[in-house]
C-alpha cells in the first residue's frame, strides 16, 4: 500500500486549494499529509473499501515496514541549511515562533501537534510521578517503593529521549523486573502475592495505594494519545514506545499488589 506523504501533497496541491481531496484507491495519508490537509481545510474522501470496510485486514509485513520508514523519514530535518523549517508549509524562520515548537531536529510543527501532545502526556505523567515520590517520602517505611517509583521515572525519561531523538525504545528493567516478568505478575497477582487481581481503589488502602492507582491510569491515557499520534490507518509506527507504556501501567498494578500484601513493609 502506497503511503501519501506531506511533501507529496505540497507540490501536488501548490497551484490550487480544492474543496474535497480524494485519497486514490491503494493509498493511506500520512500522519503529517492529514494534519496538511486539515490545516488548509480541505476535506478528505477516503477510497471506498476505507470507508465501507469496518474492520480493515491485518497490515501486511511490508506495510508496517513502510510506515516504519515514512516515519523516519518525516523525523529528519527538512532543510538544515536553515535555523528552523515549517513542517507543515517548508516555510523558513530565523525565530522559532511562540505557537510552535520542535518535532524532530530543526523541523517546526504547532504545539497542538498529536505528537506533541504525546509529548505532554508523558512529561505529565513523569511529573507525577516525582510528585507523588515526595509525598511518599514522608514514610520512612516505604523506601523500597521509592526506589521502585524513581526506576519509572527513569523508564519515562528514557522514552521520552527516544521519542526526540527518533531512536528505538528499549524499555530498561522497572522494579528490577523484566517486561515479561511485569506482564506475568500483573496477570497472576494471586499466584505472587495472594491478591486478587485489580483490586478497586478505596480510601480505606491509604493515600500511597490511591496515588500508584492514579499513576497507572495516567499511564493508560498516555498510552491511548501515544496510540493516535503515532497510527497510520490502521498501523502503528511506535510499537515499542506503545509497548513501553502498557508494561509500565501493568508495572503499577504489581505495586499496588506488592502494597497490599504488605511487600513494602519489609525490611
Amino acid at each position: 500500500m502506497k503511503v501519501i506523504t506531506e511533501a507529496f501533497l505540497r507540490d501536488e496541491l501548490r497551484m490550487e486549494t480544492p474543496e474535497v481531496y480524494i485519497v486514490p484507491d491503494g493509498k493511506i495519508l500520512s500522519p503529517a499529509a492529514r494534519e496538511y490537509l486539515m490545516q488548509r481545510k480541505i476535506k478528505i474522501k477516503l477510497p471506498k473499501q476505507l470507508r465501507y470496510n469496518p474492520e480493515p485486514s491485518k497490515p501486511e509485513p511490508n506495510e508496517v515496514q513502510q510506515v516504519g520508514k515514512l516515519l523516519e523519514e518525516e523525523a529528519k530535518p527538512v532543510d538544515s541549511s536553515h535555523k528552523y523549517v515549517d513542517n507543515e508549509t517548508n516555510a523558513f524562520y530565523d525565530e522559532k515562533p511562540e505557537d510552535m515548537t520542535a518535532l524532530y531536529g530543526n523541523s517546526l510543527v504547532f504545539k497542538d501537534n498529536p505528537r506533541i501532545e504525546f509529548r505532554g502526556k508523558l512529561d505529565t505523567l513523569q511529573s507525577m510521578v516525582v510528585l507523588y515520590q515526595s509525598f511518599i517520602a514522608e514514610d520512612v517505611a516505604h523506601e523500597k517503593l521509592l526506589e521502585h517509583l524513581g526506576s519509572i521515572v527513569h523508564a519515562l525519561g528514557e522514552m521520552m529521549r527516544c521519542d526526540v531523538l527518533n531512536e528505538p525504545y528499549n524499555m530498561p528493567d522497572v522494579l528490577g523486573l523484566t517486561q515479561h516478568e511485569l506482564h506475568d505478575r500483573s496477570h497472576n497477582p494471586m499466584k505472587y502475592f495472594k491478591v486478587k487481581q485489580m483490586v478497586l481503589p478505596h480510601y480505606k488502602y491509604g493515600k500511597a495505594y490511591a496515588m500508584l492507582n492514579r499513576l497507572r491510569t495516567a499511564t493508560r491515557e498516555t498510552e491511548v494519545i501515544a496510540t493516535r499520534a503515532f497510527r497510520v490507518k490502521n498501523i502503528s509506527g511506535r510499537t515499542d514506545i506503545i509497548k513501553g507504556l502498557n508494561r509500565l501501567s501493568s508495572a503499577f498494578h504489581v505495586m499496588m499488589c506488592m502494597l497490599l500484601a504488605g511487600e513494602y513493609d519489609k525490611k
